[in-house]
């Protein structure tokens, strides 16, 4: 998908495995000085933070290309300065450049994508999905409500397992960057697959 206009600055909370996307809600617990710095700045202007996650877990780590604007829906302020927020995905976007600032918490330059909100699967992919889904949460020893995930459209869905699956952090950038809801469902279905072949007894598996 292409970017949707000008660029635009985004103030950015690089956290590794922690994905947002457009419609999804992601709660996230801050407490760390410079992120309490950028959420005192967000509430005062937009109330915009951009998930993104770095490609290793040193300070400072480059970036990833893709991430999601998410907006403030809710936010507890905690006496000691800590916030439990809501977040709701906006947009994807892609990074452009990072910015030199003064502000403890990092800024890029980075083009909104722009998806397809309303695209489809084919009742092929679904069901195609859906039973694998079922095999894999069998596997792990997950507890689904299946008839909840009957009921949910194709966004939600696909969406929604790519946000909160137990994969690493290469697999779940994979995910993010997969251009609409049919290669993201495809991508599922392949990392399902991989992932599943795990015995408990095993070490992780790993796309990195």
């Amino acid at each position: 998908m292409g970017g949707t206009g000008a660029p635009v600055r985004l103030s950015i909370f690089p956290l590794s495995g922690a994905l947002l996307f457009p419609g999804l809600q992601l709660p996230l617990h801050i407490f760390e000085p410079r992120y309490r710095a950028m959420v005192l700045d967000a509430l005062a202007r937009d109330r915009r933070i951009a998930m993104i996650q770095p490609q290793s877990p040193a300070e400072g780590a480059p970036l990833f290309q893709v991430g999601c604007l998410g907006k403030i829906d809710d936010v507890e302020a905690l006496d000691d300065g800590r916030y439990n927020l809501l977040l709701t995905g906006i947009s994807r976007f892609r990074v452009l450049r990072e910015l030199e600032v003064k502000t403890a918490f990092r800024q890029v330059e980075a083009e909104l994508i722009a998806d397809d909100l309303d695209a489809a699967l084919s009742a092929v992919e679904r069901a195609s999905f859906e039973r694998e889904a079922r095999a894999f949460a069998d596997a792990q020893g997950y507890a689904v409500d299946w008839d909840s995930v009957a009921r949910l459209d194709d966004q939600s869905l696909i969406n929604g397992v790519s946000q909160i699956a137990p994969f690493d952090v290469a697999a779940k950038q994979a995910l993010l960057e997969a251009p609409d809801i049919a290669t993201r469902c495809e991508l599922l279905v392949q990392l399902m697959q991989f992932f599943g072949r795990r015995d408990s007894d095993d070490e992780d598996v790993t796309l990195q």
